[in-house]
């Protein structure tokens, strides 16, 4: 086992060996590895993505603006599995140079409009078509403070909770009490934020709930990372009711089936190109 107490060297040098789970994309350099082109659709939006939490954010928000009657936000999407390095593409790496999923395209505007970043899509799409954002100035600043939040926290709960209580090639207290600490403050003032709203920004459901729920929501209901034991999520009530209550909606259920390709076959719409591919399956 390595040395707790590991003294750093002068200077850092890349050790392929050295990265847990991930080690075999890992690296510290942007661009594209090889030429792969993106298949492309026939609806508006094109999306290359994951089922991961980031990724159902888009798959969510598409599917809840459809549910809503928008009939322009059809969408084709197309699984890039992150695991085996696909967001490495030269195509991938065209709509997003940072290579991380989810990635969309705007077919509607006049030159093809790129869209990377979860929280970027969310804003374009509730922006684009008028919806899950409020209207009110207060409002919507409320509402892009919960994002912003969401944006700003969640690489401690899954960059740092999430790889080293789950991840990690050796387990150390150290990081793992320091990350399960942030993570339950978090928790914590999402808690007291939902004890007098219904919904994360207010009475009403919006792309901050849309951002926020794939990753809380999934810790709290036990579905990333197996921790809700050892965080003891049951304690933040308010939290389990609002995560509790957003699975239920519909087009919730079918973003989170989007380009999964893991679980159980019922689970699971690697490509989405029409509503009849949710048939079966819900």
């Amino acid at each position: 086992m390595p040395d707790p107490t590991y003294t750093p060297p002068a200077i850092w040098s890349f050790d392929a060996e050295n990265g847990g789970k991930f080690a075999n994309i890992n690296r510290p350099t942007a661009g594209a590895r090889f030429d792969k082109a993106l298949p492309r659709g026939e609806h508006p939006f094109q999306l290359h993505s994951m089922a991961t939490p980031n990724g159902v954010k888009a798959t969510v928000m598409l599917e809840e603006l459809l549910a809503a009657g928008y009939e322009g936000a059809q969408y084709d999407a197309y699984p890039v599995n992150i695991g085996d390095g696909d967001q490495f593409g030269s195509g991938f790496v065209d709509i997003n140079p940072n290579s991380k999923i989810p990635a969309l395209i705007d077919t509607t505007t006049s030159t093809d409009t790129r869209v990377f970043e979860s929280g970027s899509i969310l804003l374009y799409l509730a922006e684009k078509f008028g919806a899950f954002i409020p209207k009110d100035p207060a409002g919507r600043t409320e509402c892009m403070n919960w994002l912003f939040w969401q944006m700003g926290s969640a690489p401690f709960l899954g960059g740092g909770f999430g790889h080293f209580y789950a991840y990690a090639p050796e387990k150390y207290q150290y990081p793992i009490d320091r990350y399960a600490m942030e993570v339950k403050r978090q928790l914590d003032v999402l808690d007291k934020q939902l004890a007098n709203n219904k919904f994360i920004a207010g009475d009403e459901y919006t792309i901050a709930d849309i951002s926020i729920w794939p990753w809380y929501g999934a810790l709290v209901r036990n579905v990333v990372y197996n921790a809700s034991e050892f965080l003891q999520t049951h304690e933040y009530t308010n939290v389990v009711r609002w995560a509790n209550e957003i699975a239920e909606r519909p087009a919730v259920k079918r973003g989170l089936m989007v380009n999964r390709t893991w679980g159980e076959p019922q689970e699971q719409v690697p490509e989405r190109h029409s509503e009849a591919d949710f048939e079966g399956k819900i």
